[in-house]
């Protein structure tokens, strides 16, 4: 039996974009609750939280997008097109927060760092959400080039999702300081883990009904019988995930809150996984379709297997040199 290369290379880069999310994204959600952390030195020590792996998360976002650029260029070259505005705003958004992450300990104009390290993390995180709305709509692809319009990724479903991308991350960024954190910063990063976890779920719920309503493959994958049966684990272990939640941030856990919120986007990353098999481009391009020549995709794989278990390695040793709590004097800001 051969090796389906384009499918292993589909899993790859899905591996890769949600590395990106996970790591990145309570990276994130520390900057979109910046101006809510309670005073100068709260926001220095959830800065400091993140400033040492905040730049390595980006590697899997490079990952992923040069990735589809080499082994996708079909979808590559639809997906640009259809939506370059959200994806420049969240690059621009990207290099905004660098900057910040760079200048606030090093001016005296803080408040402008500080504005621009939340307005970068909210931005880049509203068009991220918006991306994945407009991707899962439907692009429209007539002769294997985009057939729609400027605006067309603009849509009640994309920024819905745009927002609960946005809760979640803002979750994320909660249960990150509870685990990071002590004292008032901790117990405020509690209240908002609660806050954001309850944003969270009802973002998850407004999305799961109203996806299949947009395609009929989807109402077929998450509908129909017997199918229904298959796919039904998965709000099952939301609802149980979303609860588990909840009980250790009542109970005081700090690891905890973390994990089970990184949980629920495993979870809805295999939601849309479902969703979106075979098609790397709904509802009309297939990951087969899309992808380049077996003989380009096997010298890739080459690559990739030798980079990806040291980038595995570096993230790993990164978060452990870097473990534990964080404390004022001992920071980067």
């Amino acid at each position: 039996m051969m090796l389906d290369l384009a499918f292993v290379w589909a899993m790859l880069i899905a591996l890769a974009v949600l590395a990106y999310v996970v790591l990145d994204g309570f990276d994130l959600g520390i900057g979109i609750l910046f101006p809510f952390w309670g005073g100068e030195q709260a926001q220095g020590l959830a800065m400091d939280s993140v400033a040492p792996v905040w730049d390595g998360n980006q590697t899997w976002l490079v990952l992923g997008g040069g990735g589809l650029l080499a082994v996708f260029p079909l979808a590559y070259a639809i997906i640009l097109p259809a939506l370059y505005a959200p994806i420049i705003g969240m690059l621009l958004a990207l290099v905004l927060r660098g900057v910040a992450f760079e200048f606030r300990g090093r001016t005296e104009r803080r408040w402008l760092w500080n504005t621009s390290f939340f307005v970068g993390s909210l931005v880049a995180t509203l068009c991220q959400g918006i991306t994945l709305g407009a991707l899962l709509q439907g692009i429209p692809v007539e002769g294997r080039a985009y057939a729609g319009g400027w605006w067309d990724w603009l849509t009640p479903f994309s920024l819905v999702t745009g927002l609960a991308l946005t809760a979640g991350y803002a979750m994320l960024g909660a249960t990150w300081l509870v685990l990071k954190a002590e004292g008032e910063l901790q117990a405020r990063a509690r209240r908002y883990a609660r806050l954001a976890g309850a944003a969270t779920l009802l973002g998850i719920a407004v999305f799961s009904l109203w996806t299949p309503l947009l395609q009929p493959v989807y109402m077929l994958r998450w509908l129909s019988w017997p199918a229904v049966l298959y796919v039904a684990p998965v709000p099952m272990l939301v609802v149980v995930c979303g609860w588990l939640l909840f009980q250790s941030l009542a109970r005081g856990r700090e690891l905890a809150p973390f994990l089970y919120a990184q949980g629920l986007f495993l979870l809805c990353y295999i939601g849309l996984g479902i969703s979106f098999y075979p098609y790397i481009v709904p509802p009309s391009v297939s990951i087969e379709d899309a992808a380049a020549p077996d003989s380009s995709l096997a010298f890739m794989l080459v690559g990739a297997l030798i980079l990806l278990p040291i980038i595995f390695a570096y993230t790993t040793h990164s978060y452990w040199v870097f473990r534990g709590k964080v404390r004022p004097g001992e920071g980067y800001h």
